[in-house]
């Protein structure tokens, strides 16, 4: 269910908007001082037209990007950080444009690094269009701050830049790892360098070979520029706007992440669940098309509010049971407060918020059923089971809410004898019947198709993990390779 954009939340972005677009005209009129540093006053006096048209140009642009998110999705317009991020990048890749085209070769343009940021930090539907905005950007700076002249204004800012950046962003796309970005820039250079090579053959005659040759090095550097930035500057965009990226998600996922490395040392249990968990998930959320890196990172944080008071777990205990000597109502405390101590733990180690909210939705508002019972055979039937019940909210993701049934389903599945596939999937279709009878689902779009889905992924998956092995006999070989039954030594 998606929440309603306040209009002071819209109108906050578009303030932003026009602070940039304020800030875009004076980088502009920087570049035109820079590119004549003695005769800008007269370029300002004979071409105030060109720089009306400048300005109103750049506001179209920019008000083209602010109604395509308002129509799009007004909840990413309403987040300041979403509006910022996209903003600061299309002006830091102004900026290093401009910079490589002046000092280095105006055919080593980074123009591909806005698409394959923007691919990894939003989405490719948005990178596109992000890219497309990008390109008559370009071309309106180009046009009017006289830094080329018109032939090269007209062929590359427009046309290759759209080429560079929309073959980026479809080759990138299923990049994972930070080589196989660089790579990617490599391939792009291809598409660009033959389109370059074809829009300059008409001045093959006056520029010679060797130019020509050299317009195509060029080229290639400017894809290679795009792909080496754009791993440069990623991890700071990361980190400053608390975005997830493939890159992030899997440093996220490391054994050595310091959050894993306390859930190992502290609540060993726990962190072998929580490993289940995550390969459960993602499994699953590859099978309803969903982001398996980030279900795969979620089932790794999902309970590491259990390090508040990992004792307090079963399956970090041996032998003595704190609850034991604790009232029902107390336990249910410190059980439901797990949630709650993950996101904060999360929040405050800066991890992404997609992450930190999994950890608080993954028991949405389930009762916790042990304590009640306890709390019924204590005190009667006067309990109320909101007392005994997680604090919420309930999913709002799908990736919660495949958490939510594979955190469920694997701890429900160690606790049954019989581990075929037949009593596996009973368990895990009670699973979600319940959760959907006491509308655990409602907020995440989740359907009944899915569901299925993930019932069926869960079993198979479940019935590999908890397999039965065979019985080993009690014999043992000492050094003299002769067996030696166990049973009759003991």
């Amino acid at each position: 269910m998606k929440e309603k954009v306040s209009k002071k939340r819209l109108l906050t972005s578009a303030l932003y908007f026009v602070l940039f677009y304020v800030i875009l005209l004076a980088l502009v009129f920087v570049m035109i001082v820079l590119n004549d540093t003695s005769g800008w006053t007269s370029y300002f006096r004979t071409r105030f037209s060109d720089i009306l048209l400048l300005c109103v140009c750049i506001f179209l642009l920019f008000g083209i990007i602010y109604y395509y998110l308002y129509f799009e999705n007004k909840e990413f317009l309403g987040e300041t950080k979403n509006v910022l991020l996209i903003l600061t990048v299309i002006l830091f890749s102004v900026v290093a444009c401009y910079l490589v085209g002046k000092y280095v070769n105006i055919y080593a343009r980074p123009v591909a690094m806005l698409a394959f940021m923007f691919v990894f930090l939003l989405s490719r539907r948005q990178a596109i269009i992000l890219n497309f905005v990008f390109s008559f950007l370009m071309f309106v700076i180009d046009t009017y701050t006289n830094s080329y002249d018109a032939g090269n204004v007209v062929y590359f800012s427009l046309l290759l830049t759209f080429v560079c950046g929309t073959f980026g962003i479809f080759l990138v796309g299923g990049t994972k790892t930070r080589g196989g970005l660089m790579l990617t820039g490599i391939f792009v250079s291809i598409p660009t360098v033959i389109v370059l090579l074809l829009l300059k053959i008409p001045e093959i005659a006056s520029i010679g070979w060797i130019d020509y040759v050299a317009a195509a090095g060029f080229g290639i550097l400017g894809c290679v520029l795009s792909s080496m930035f754009a791993l440069a500057f990623l991890p700071v965009f990361e980190r400053v706007f608390n975005r997830l990226t493939v890159f992030r998600l899997r440093e996220l996922t490391s054994t050595n992440a310091p959050i894993l490395v306390r859930l190992k040392k502290e609540a060993p249990g726990t962190f072998n669940h929580s490993l289940i968990v995550a390969h459960l998930s993602e499994t699953c959320a590859v099978a309803i098309g969903e982001n398996a890196e980030l279900a795969r990172a979620a089932g790794y944080y999902h309970d590491v509010g259990k390090l508040k008071q990992p004792d307090c777990f079963t399956e970090n205990q041996s032998g003595y049971n704190v609850h034991d000597e604790l009232s029902p109502e107390l336990s249910a405390d410190i059980i439901r407060s797990h949630a709650k101590d993950g996101y904060e733990l999360l929040v405050a180690a800066h991890l992404p918020e997609d992450i930190a909210d999994i950890a608080r939705e993954h028991h949405g508002t389930l009762p916790i059923k042990y304590f009640y019972n306890k709390a019924v055979k204590l005190s009667g039937d006067d309990v109320d089971p909101k007392d005994f019940s997680y604090l919420g909210p309930t999913p709002r993701s799908k990736i919660a809410a495949i958490i939510m049934i594979a955190d469920a389903s694997e701890a429900a599945s160690r606790a049954i004898a019989d581990r075929s596939p037949e009593s596996v999937e009973r368990v895990v279709r009670g699973i979600i019947e319940e959760r959907m009878d006491l509308d655990q689902f409602s907020d995440c779009n989740i359907t009944m198709r899915e569901l299925t889905t993930i019932k069926e992924t869960l079993v198979e998956a479940l019935s590999g993990v908890h397999h039965h092995r065979v019985k080993y006999p009690a014999i043992r070989f000492n050094r003299e390779r002769k067996a030696v039954d166990e049973k009759k030594e003991d």
